[in-house]
């Protein structure tokens, strides 16, 4: 990897560990910068502004989900396997940790007054409902789209809860309510 790369990677690691540690935006460039080991005149020539910065640590954060989530879709062969694939990728060890979830939360927050915030945030959620949409659809039929928003948001709420008290959920107690809820939806189709 060249050393602008390299660079890269370094800040948009330190911006989720920041994030992760101040739990807000509220993170200066220069502490960024000085955890990534370079300068901040180095981080605002590579990303331009913190906002800049931050998105690119959410797209990381979203292609390493991405990545999982195809990864579990590879090993699955029935539409429930590839279901519980994405539901497991969801609170997997790389994307359920407190880092990345203060990272979603502020993303959240940032999509309100950022329109590419906001761009990027759609592109998940249509992804993710496309996704479960596509698995859910041979199981219960037209019901499909409201039980991948279900689920959906079934998922955004385990990491709020996780935010709000992380003593009471790791990533195994989060797929294990996913996977409950699933299965529930997938009992009531009758």
């Amino acid at each position: 990897m060249s050393v602008e790369p390299k660079r890269r990677a370094q800040l948009v690691e330190a911006t989720i560990h920041e994030i992760g540690q101040s739990g807000s935006l509220d993170v200066t460039v220069g502490k960024i910068a000085r955890r990534a080991g370079v300068s901040a005149a180095l981080a605002f020539h590579y990303f331009g502004d913190k906002d800049r910065l931050f998105l690119a640590a959410m797209r990381h954060v979203m292609a390493v989900y991405g990545a999982e989530v195809r990864g579990a879709l590879l090993v699955c062969s029935t539409p429930q396997e590839r279901l519980s694939g994405i539901l497991r990728a969801s609170f997997s060890s790389c994307n359920f940790r407190a880092d990345v979830i203060s990272a979603w939360l502020n993303f959240y927050v940032l999509a309100r007054r950022s329109q590419e915030a906001r761009r990027l945030l759609s592109i998940y959620h249509r992804r993710l409902a496309s996704n479960l949409t596509h698995d859910l659809r041979p199981l219960v039929g037209d019901r499909a789209p409201a039980v991948a928003a279900r689920l959906g948001a079934m998922i955004d709420g385990l990491y709020l809860r996780y935010a709000s008290n992380p003593d009471d959920m790791t990533g195994q107690t989060a797929t294990d309510h996913a996977l409950t809820a699933l299965q529930n939806e997938l009992d009531a189709r009758a």
